[in-house]
């Protein structure tokens, strides 16, 4: 069996995780690669590393919480080298178009167009297609629905082409759309920029990577403790308590940010230093852009700023898959409906899989990875899916309830919620962590299981995949978590005794009489 795994790195992780599940259950692949993602330099993943790492290969103990997008392809590299993963991938290889063979709906095969390096066109035949593209390919450019922009004299850029804040030194810039693309650029601006405006339509909460005691918010979030205990109290409620914990912080109405929606409802931006260069008067929050006249730019809420040098569109991705046949699309924008934000129902066999399209708060790199694990089983046959019919309701019940914080259809179809949707597809795998077996067969392990971060590790303990090292790496994450931050001997406080605590109050008792 023979399989092409189109994969773009720099812009998803998925495509060495689908070579690496397929030789767990194949033992034979292709991976080209087409193109790659541009990047700022600065940026720093907002996922910690115990928590986004492949589940059977946790990241060097030395590696920081939060690495940098240099660090994290050191660590895709080390990872391929220890998979022997390299000589499977095939780079600067353009996909043209992929499409069923005559005898699909017998053979389930792909035709593949490929175009390499120096020009030469070559047809493949495929037994099964992976697409690892993710969504943040098609940089979103609304200049339409900003009135006068063509009057702007300006440079106007997408996020998707910024780079860093040289070509802004000394110049006032408006950042338009407050991701966390927005909030990252926004804040590397001004401190380069005479002032940065940050535009946004209807605002945002803003947290941070760090929480209590200094530990990774994540790490420190994502608990199926807290998840169980989430589901059982009111939506709203919850949304409320955590609302009231991060306006301890910073009170995100007073700082500009305060966003029209509670915050369980949407994404969060995750950001260190945006209220920061708020407090710092570097960076101003503005509402969202009514109109632009020469270098003068209007907002909505009737203020104006003068002499604007540039603007930078922080204002999303769309998803295209155009080397795909149109029959897997539905509807005029070319949306894709995915059972499980993986298979397409319309499929007579079920051989091709899209892996990454879709959002969650949480860790990208182990959904997909869970994904890459399904999908390889799926298309070797070990595996099955639900008939078509059962498919589409899943897909149209899971849509319905997104709808109600994701108005836009298309957006509303990527949602998902992270350990449920992570739990799923572990379940359709065989690797689900059983928490009660673990709480009686080994405590140690189910106790963090239950009680500590839901990291990676948890998919390997049983079931096709299993890893040995699993149990350890779970007894051992906050020990990595800990280790890159250990640049300093601090010595002990040296102990007192209850004499030497009696001895010392007496002291304090005499001077205080003798000073009155």
């Amino acid at each position: 069996m023979s399989w092409f795994c189109l994969h773009f790195w720099g812009q998803n992780a998925s495509g060495l995780l689908i070579i690496a599940a397929y030789y767990d259950e194949i033992r034979e692949s292709e991976q080209p690669e087409a193109d790659r993602c541009s990047i700022y330099h600065s940026v720093i993943v907002n996922t910690s590393k115990e928590m986004m790492c492949y589940s059977d290969f946790p990241m060097p103990d030395h590696f920081p919480n939060y690495v940098n997008n240099s660090t994290l392809l050191q660590y895709f590299r080390l990872y391929a080298g220890h998979f022997n993963l390299f000589k499977h991938i095939h780079f600067q290889t353009t996909v043209r178009s992929v499409r069923q063979r005559p005898d699909f709906s017998n053979s389930g095969q792909w035709e593949v167009v490929t175009v390499d390096r120096d020009g030469r066109e070559e047809t493949h035949v495929f037994d099964g297609v992976l697409v690892c593209a993710g969504h943040y390919t098609q940089p979103i450019k609304p200049l339409s629905d900003f009135p006068g922009i063509d009057t702007f004299p300006g440079t106007i850029i997408h996020s998707w082409e910024y780079k860093d804040s040289d070509p802004y030194l000394g110049k006032r810039v408006v950042v338009i759309g407050i991701g966390n693309s927005g909030g990252d650029i926004a804040v590397e601006l001004s401190r380069a920029c005479e002032k940065t405006f940050l535009s946004t339509r209807k605002g945002a909460w803003v947290i941070g990577r760090v929480v209590g005691r200094g530990l990774p918010l994540d790490m420190t979030m994502v608990r199926r403790v807290r998840y169980l205990i989430y589901g059982l109290l009111p939506h709203a409620l919850v949304s409320l308590i955590w609302e009231r914990i991060f306006n301890q912080r910073y009170d995100h109405k007073l700082y500009g940010l305060q966003p029209v929606h509670r915050i369980l409802d949407q994404h969060v931006v995750i950001n260190d230093d945006l209220p920061g260069r708020i407090l710092l008067g570097d960076l101003a929050m503005k509402s969202n852009v009514q109109k632009f006249q020469g270098s003068m730019v209007f907002f909505d809420d009737g203020t104006v700023e003068e002499k604007i040098d540039a603007v930078i569109l922080c204002t999303g991705y769309d998803y295209k898959f155009p080397f795909l046949p149109t029959s897997l699309s539905s509807g005029s924008d070319g949306d894709l409906k995915l059972y499980r934000r993986i298979f397409p129902p319309s499929l007579e066999r079920p051989t091709l899989a899209i892996l990454g399209l879709f959002q969650t708060k949480g860790a990208i790199m182990p959904a997909v990875e869970l994904q890459a694990r399904w999908a390889s089983r799926v298309i070797a046959g070990l595996n099955h899916l639900p008939p078509a019919e059962k498919m589409v309701k899943s897909i149209e019940k899971d849509v319905q309830a997104n709808l109600k914080s994701y108005p836009c259809p298309k957006l509303a179809a990527l949602q998902v919620d992270y350990i449920p949707y992570i739990d799923a597809i572990a379940k359709e795998v065989g690797v689900c962590p059983n928490i009660a077996w673990l709480l009686l067969k080994d405590p140690a392990v189910g106790l963090r299981v239950f009680f500590g971060p839901c990291s990676p590790y948890q998919f390997r303990l049983n079931g096709p995949g299993h890893w040995s090292g699993a149990r350890q790496a779970i007894l051992t994450q906050w020990d990595r978590v800990a280790k890159p931050m250990k640049t300093r001997s601090i010595p002990e406080p040296s102990s007192f005794s209850l004499f030497s605590w009696l001895g010392l109050s007496g002291g304090a008792a005499l001077i205080f009489a003798f000073l009155k």
